[in-house]
């Protein structure tokens, strides 16, 4: 009788180990299944560290060893279904050039930037003379008269994957150009149209808005402390900005931004016309400057 006893406790233990073993081999197959589709069945945009993005990428594309005038490697693709995108602009009726970007097969992905390049997706960089000023999220962009010295310029924006790479077709990347003129400091009219406003551009950001906010951005600390502005429907609220390092203020919610050039105060004056919180953010840094509280 012991011996039929041991021999039943032995056979538990065999099938208590089977069962582990066959948990464990099921675990690690979800996590395999985990690791290649990402969470909610997403591409993940992980790579291993010393790997870059663009060995990470997946096959989208070619890449080639060229690179664009800003050092980014290109991505080739097909002519057929490329990305396409054009540039228009128009003067502010109260300050610099309102600017438009028409896109064609691709959309902007502002969630996913940093991760691997998607067909069809990314974002846009804005140079003036060649000169990168802005990052681009959306299709639309302020430029202010302050950011562009007076005389003729020339405004490109290309179009970037989400892994920073160019799109380009036939070896050229995927851009879009224009020009504008920019009148003398003080001079009404003069925008690139040639056309005049009725009035002349303000003098101070600070005199047409009813609360004004100054903000400081050094060494990647805001200046004050990020906090809450409480404002009512309808103000209009300055947003003066100075940051040490060149990079781009976006208002959330109401698809505002604006250029921060290094070292120099920059102001975007907004009408708060909804109500809600809305952050107020810098692109490059990712740093919340403050939250616009609207009642």
């Amino acid at each position: 009788m012991p011996s039929r006893a041991a021999g039943a406790a032995r056979a538990a233990r065999g099938h208590r180990r089977a069962a582990r073993s066959a948990a464990l081999l099921a675990l690690a197959l979800l996590l395999a299944g985990g690791a290649a589709t990402g969470c909610g069945g997403r591409a993940t945009t992980h790579h291993k560290p010393g790997t870059s993005h663009e060995q990470a990428s997946g096959s989208v594309g070619t890449l080639l060893a060229t690179a664009d005038a800003a050092g980014h490697k290109l991505r080739e693709v097909p002519a057929e279904g490329a990305p396409e995108v054009r540039l228009a602009l128009r003067p502010d009726s109260e300050d610099g050039w309102n600017l438009q970007l028409s896109v064609k097969n691709f959309r902007f992905t502002p969630d996913s930037t940093g991760g691997a390049a998607l067909p069809g997706a990314g974002h846009a960089h804005l140079e003036l003379d060649g000169r990168k000023i802005a990052r681009l999220y959306g299709p639309w962009f302020h430029l202010p008269a302050a950011q562009v010295p007076e005389g003729a310029h020339s405004l490109t924006v290309r179009l970037y994957a989400d892994d920073h790479t160019a799109w380009a077709v036939s070896g050229k990347p995927v851009e879009g150009a224009a020009q504008l003129t920019a009148p003398a400091p003080g001079t009404p009219g003069g925008h690139s149209h040639g056309e005049a406003p009725s009035q002349p551009p303000p003098a101070s950001g600070q005199e047409q808005a009813d609360r004004t906010v100054t903000i400081t951005v050094r060494d990647g600390k805001v200046s004050p402390a990020p906090a809450r502005t409480e404002l009512r429907r309808g103000e209009r609220v300055a947003l003066r900005v100075t940051s040490d390092r060149a990079d781009t203020l976006h208002v959330h919610g109401y698809d505002k931004e604006l250029a921060l050039p290094a070292g120099q105060e920059a102001t975007l004056i907004l009408t708060v016309d909804r109500t809600g919180l809305f952050e107020v953010e810098t692109h490059e840094s990712s740093l919340v400057l403050t939250q616009l509280l609207v009642r």
